[in-house]
Order: C-alpha cells, then sequence, then structure tokens
C-alpha cells in the first residue's frame, strides 16, 4: 500500500497495514493514540507511575514485535490492552512486594487555591479509595472508566464471560462507594457553646 508523499492515513487500520508494512512513523502514531490511555489505566492497576510506565513501554514493545501477527480490521485496542493485562500479571508474579499508593501531581486549573486544593483532595481520596479495591474489581472498573472499553472488550481481555466482566464493574462500583461513603458524608455542624 502507498502512501501519499509524508501523509499517513487517519484509519486505525491503514495505520495497522502500514506499521506491519514496516512503517515506524505509522505505528508511532498508533501509539500515540493509545499510550495516555493504556498509561492510566496501568497507574490505576500497580498504583505506581514508574512501573505503569515500564509496562506500558513494554507492552509497546511487546505488540510491535507480534504486529505482523495481529489481523487489520479486528479490535486492535483490546489487543493491546490485553498484552498490558498479561504484562501486569507476570509484573505481580515476579515482584511479590508491596508497591506504594500511586503519587499524584494534578494539574492546576482556572480555579481559586482553595477549590483547587479541595479538587486535589478530592481526587487524592478518590485515587487511594480505587487502589483498595480488589486486583479482579480494580482492573475491570479501570479498563471501563479509563480505558474506555465495552464490556464485551474486557472480558477478551481478561478471558472472562461478558456478564463477569459487567458484575466485576458493578462489584467494584459498590465497593468503591462503600469505600468513599465516610468522605461523602456532610460535615457535622458546629454548634455554638455558648448558646442555652
Amino acid at each position: 500500500m502507498t502512501r501519499d508523499a509524508g501523509r499517513l492515513p487517519g484509519d486505525e487500520t491503514g495505520l495497522i497495514v502500514n506499521a506491519q508494512a514496516g512503517d515506524r512513523e505509522a505505528y508511532a502514531t498508533l501509539v500515540d493514540r493509545y499510550w495516555e490511555r493504556l498509561y492510566r489505566w496501568l497507574c490505576h492497576l500497580t498504583r505506581d507511575g514508574h512501573t505503569a510506565e515500564d509496562l506500558a513501554q513494554e507492552t509497546f514493545l511487546k505488540a510491535y514485535a507480534a504486529l505482523a501477527s495481529f489481523r487489520a480490521g479486528s479490535n486492535f485496542r483490546a489487543w493491546l490492552f490485553r498484552i498490558a493485562h498479561n504484562n501486569f500479571v507476570n509484573q505481580r508474579r515476579s515482584a511479590r512486594h508491596n508497591v506504594q499508593p500511586l503519587s499524584v501531581d494534578w494539574p492546576e486549573d482556572d480555579a481559586g487555591p482553595e477549590e483547587a486544593a479541595l479538587s486535589r483532595e478530592a481526587m487524592r481520596t478518590l485515587v487511594e479509595a480505587v487502589s483498595r479495591l480488589p486486583v479482579d474489581f480494580r482492573t475491570a472498573l479501570m479498563m471501563r472508566a479509563e480505558g474506555e472499553l465495552s464490556f464485551k472488550e474486557i472480558a477478551e481481555i481478561l478471558e472472562i464471560t461478558e456478564e463477569t466482566a459487567r458484575w466485576r464493574v458493578f462489584k467494584a462500583r459498590q465497593k468503591l462507594m462503600n469505600i468513599l461513603e465516610p468522605d461523602l458524608q456532610p460535615a457535622p455542624r458546629e454548634t455554638n457553646r455558648n448558646s442555652p
């Protein structure tokens, strides 16, 4: 397949076909397209930004090495997340040590300093709560929330039924709400002790 001088196809299938033919620029475009989503998902799984980055890099290297066996036109995203999940499982088996909770530097927005601080604190609370979920539930939930994968794609990646994928995401949300419930309660009102 030939391309116009210096132009990459915009469609994923065209990028994959070109990458399979040895076009590194086409593969780099695929990496750019999926890097952030895959990395964020791995951050939630590993609870460590450096480990997530290593796993993401390893995933894209393995995907590149196996690209010739990928059937263009099938679900590249699900295939990529499956490789990442396998890397994560293998890393967990070999590591066997506890990782520190994910440390996140949240970007500043246009809110004032007080609102920005509250927003960062809420995000830290959420990240910590997600990290406390059992890994099977956390994996499915983050594939759905961060990876924006369908239940069918989650089922393919985790090699479970679609119904089990739905159940894991549902249970993860339920457990997450139970963990966050104390933080969602309104603060008790202070009473004036000098009042009669």
